[in-house]
């Protein structure tokens, strides 16, 4: 893949760029984590006053604090009162690309992510780029999350007819991404085709499921993963409407007042019985739809953290969504209610769920947004241990890493997270980090503010 080759040379040098943000870390041979409460997500126990080593990148030895004793040389983190759990993963992010060598934007959002406790990240957009990412981050070269990407978009553009998607498949498989990335606008008998040479090419799709296909048909099709909740409002609307779901790109709201919410239960069932993992992304529907002004969208919690452009595309984008002829305020809060039914039913069957917000898409800053959707799902009714599986034990699952991350047991991978409150009683103390470990690499909170600061003046200064 000559591509590939030159990428990776340029690459290199953009990515060997990062050095001034591992300053602040510890990355000691042994750190030890003392009078901690560890939520290990192997069940729904808190293991009390605990002494968790890690010894380079991986977990050494949990126990009882009076009996687990770290070495002579460990760098200690008192953490009486504190609670430790699994990184957290987001399972809908997007990864800049960086242009004409300047690094800055990739860097920040990496770490965005990184300060918000996030240690796993699904790139939604796929690019060569990404895989090169990949690599340096899984090898701990840079500070990051370590990352897994789709492959460029599959959409009705890029793919026409079955003989060119079952020839896109094929080349994504052999360049090695790790699932394919489905947009809307491809024809039914193309899906088919490229279906069908997923599994024959053992790659895993995903993503949107166009208007064509329906939420039924892309059920039996084998999808690994359906995001945004993307086709489950107009799977509910009955067949003698005679409506044009082709007229749709509002993921559903149009039809709002069409579905028949005794069909929820039915679909729900199908999901279980399919297997397919759902990315709810339930924050970036409340963004879209919430009745409040472009305005206020960018000037809620976190929104300094965006670039100036950024905040005025956001803006735009939001704007014209509520002054849209089709947009009402009372439908908007319909339409987000029916989500929220469909997603008690699904923790209600066992559907299995993953975290993702879909950022830095409108209204949803990297890192940030995460700890909103956390907040609109606990708002849609479900667990705050529903809640953290989603993030923690099934985006391991799912990515087939069980022994690798998602869980805190010996031998695992060191990507924890330190909080001041315990977020099973309350979803809302994942916002309150002490620190971040990825890969053995400790990240204080202290330094965690002091970053965040420098990033937030730079774009007040733009």
């Amino acid at each position: 893949m000559p591509i590939l080759s030159r990428l990776y040379s340029c690459c290199c040098v953009l990515l060997l760029a990062l050095p001034h943000y591992l300053k602040a870390q510890v990355a000691a041979q042994e750190i030890a984590f003392t009078h901690v409460n560890v939520i290990t997500m192997d069940g729904r126990k808190v293991l009390r006053n605990q002494t968790v080593v890690v010894r380079g990148s991986v977990i050494y030895q949990i126990g009882p604090a009076k009996k687990t004793q770290p070495g002579k040389e460990a760098y200690i983190i008192e953490a009486k009162g504190k609670f430790l759990i699994p990184g957290i993963s987001e399972m809908h992010a997007h990864i800049p690309i960086p242009k004409a060598e300047d690094e800055s934007l990739l860097e920040e959002t990496l770490l965005l992510y990184l300060y918000n406790g996030i240690t796993v990240i699904r790139g939604m957009l796929g690019d060569p780029f990404h895989l090169i990412l990949q690599d340096r981050a899984s090898t701990g070269k840079i500070l990051s999350p370590r990352v897994y990407t789709a492959s460029p978009s599959l959409n009705g553009n890029s793919v026409k007819t079955p003989e060119e998607a079952r020839q896109k498949v094929v080349q994504y498989a052999a360049e090695r991404y790790d699932f394919l990335k489905i947009h809307p606008g491809i024809a039914l008998p193309v899906m088919e085709a490229l279906a069908a040479q997923a599994k024959a090419s053992k790659i895993p799709f995903a993503g949107h499921v166009p208007a064509a296909v329906g939420i039924h048909k892309a059920l039996s099709l084998g999808y690994a993963a359906i995001d945004h909740l993307d086709g489950f409002v107009e799977g509910l609307i009955p067949d003698t409407t005679g409506i044009r779901l082709e007229d749709n790109n509002w993921f559903g709201y149009p039809f709002t007042n069409l579905a028949d919410k005794k069909r929820i239960k039915p679909l729900v069932k199908a999901t279980a019985r399919a297997g397919t993992w759902i990315v709810p992304t339930q924050s970036l529907l409340v963004n879209w739809y919430a009745p409040i002004s472009g305005a206020e969208l960018v000037n809620q919690p976190g929104m300094q953290y965006v670039a100036p452009g950024t905040r005025f595309q956001w803006q735009r984008f939001k704007q014209q969504i509520v002054d849209h002829p089709r947009y009402h305020p009372d439908t908007a809060r319909q339409f987000i209610e029916l989500r929220k039914q469909i997603l008690r039913e699904m923790e209600r069957h066992k559907v299995n769920l993953l975290l993702g917000s879909d950022a830095p898409q409108v209204g949803n800053v990297p890192g940030f947004s995460i700890h909103a959707e956390m907040k609109a799902l606990h708002e849609a009714g479900l667990s705050n241990y529903t809640i953290l599986k989603s993030g923690t034990v099934n985006p391991a699952r799912f990515l087939g890493a069980e022994d690798a991350f998602g869980v805190i047991r010996r031998g695992a991978s060191a990507d924890l997270l330190l909080l001041n409150g315990n977020p099973l009683d309350d979803i809302a103390n994942m916002q309150r980090i002490a620190g971040v470990m990825t890969l053995g690499r400790w990240i204080p909170d202290t330094w965690i503010t002091a970053q965040l600061a420098v990033i937030a003046a730079k774009n007040a200064g733009q």
